[in-house]
């Protein structure tokens, strides 16, 4: 066991045998910002002030020599083999804010459908207690026993009293997670869940126009979080972007369709980059975002999906005025093959 020290707030958690920093942390509720959990995004790195730690395999993108050598290292990967690692993260009144994730919570594949092209939902119910989790998280799934690696899937309901996770999976050119969950998971099936991860969450306490920009199965936490936010009477306008390739990447159209006749509040749009179609717009997100939001400095923006849509999207966003405290990003990485780092995996400060 080794103790985890946050400065300059001096909290300090407990670090199981074989856990990385960002379990221990999420463990005690702690919000580290984290997005693959597997070294290769860099949203965990963060300078580690005294004492020594296994950084793990790790992508040199998310972690350069430089970085190594000035102390930093990637809380998702590090494991500490020294009896205390102090490390600079979070503010003077740090407070844990997340629910701890379990491990290997049992589930039964309730339903399964291809809702678009690639894309298959599956509906999950839960054996024990419900997950608890907030809007916008995400969970890990795969199966050990078959060779089958934990991936991870956003979950795309509000947290409801029945425990029902969604999750929209699209298929990955060459991943083994999402072609067994496409293939060879069946209704009736016994799954196991780990989660809630990620920092991808409302401030419920911010009274501002909501705007959210999803592409692809990044529309999953925006989902989550657009439901959870009409579902608690949220008054300020909530405008949803997202943006597919064709007319058959589109889905869960109906479901916003309703929200928008429900709530007065609530509006959508899709927008096609591959093709022109009546009833949609043309184009990428970033290049429409400046004609149909001139001016964001009042607004709470959420982004999601894959790294390259999230940049363009949060460059053309701060170029539109929204400040750093109200722009949430969740870029949903591949399953990349991870490289052995070059300065050694046995770090300290």
């Amino acid at each position: 066991m080794a103790r985890i020290v946050m400065q300059p707030s001096g909290r300090a958690v407990d670090c199981r045998s074989g856990d990385t920093v960002l379990m221990a942390l999420e463990n005690a509720g702690y919000a580290l910002p984290n997005n693959c959990r597997a070294g290769a995004c860099g949203e965990c790195k963060v300078k580690v002030l005294s004492g020594q730690f296994d950084q793990g395999v790790v992508l040199d993108m998310a972690l350069s020599a430089d970085e190594r050598r000035q102390g930093y290292g990637l809380m998702c990967m590090a494991k500490p083999i020294s009896d205390e690692l102090v490390i600079e993260w979070g503010t003077e009144d740090a407070r844990p804010k997340l629910f701890p994730p379990k491990e290997n919570a049992l589930f039964v594949v309730t339903d399964k459908r291809a809702i678009a092209n690639r894309v298959m939902e599956l509906r999950l119910r839960p054996v024990g207690p419900p997950l608890r989790y907030w809007p916008g998280q995400y969970v890990t799934v795969g199966n050990p026993g078959a060779n089958i690696p934990a991936r991870a899937y956003s979950i795309s309901n509000a947290p409801r009293p029945d425990g029902e996770l969604v999750l929209q999976v699209a298929r990955a050119d060459g991943g083994l997670t999402s072609a067994w969950i496409h293939d060879d998971l069946k209704v009736g099936d016994n799954i196991k869940i780990s989660g809630p991860y990620g920092t991808f969450i409302g401030d419920p306490s911010v009274d501002a126009p909501v705007l959210c920009l999803a592409a692809g199965t990044g529309l999953a936490p925006i989902l989550a979080l657009a439901e959870a936010a009409l579902r608690r009477g949220y008054r300020k306008p909530v405008n949803l972007l997202f943006s597919a390739r064709t007319r058959d990447d589109v889905y869960s159209q109906g479901m916003m369709a309703w929200w928008r006749t429900k709530h007065r509040n609530f509006d959508y749009k899709v927008t096609l980059t591959r093709e022109e179609a009546e009833g949609f717009l043309h184009g990428r997100l970033d290049a429409l975002l400046p004609k149909l939001y001139p001016d964001l400095s009042k607004h709470t923006v959420f982004v999601a999906g894959s790294p390259e849509f999230t940049d363009a999207c949060v460059a053309a966003a701060k170029a539109l005025g929204v400040r750093d405290e109200m722009l949430h990003t969740e870029g949903f990485f591949s399953q990349q093959q991870l490289e052995a780092g070059d300065d050694g995996q046995l770090l300290s400060a």
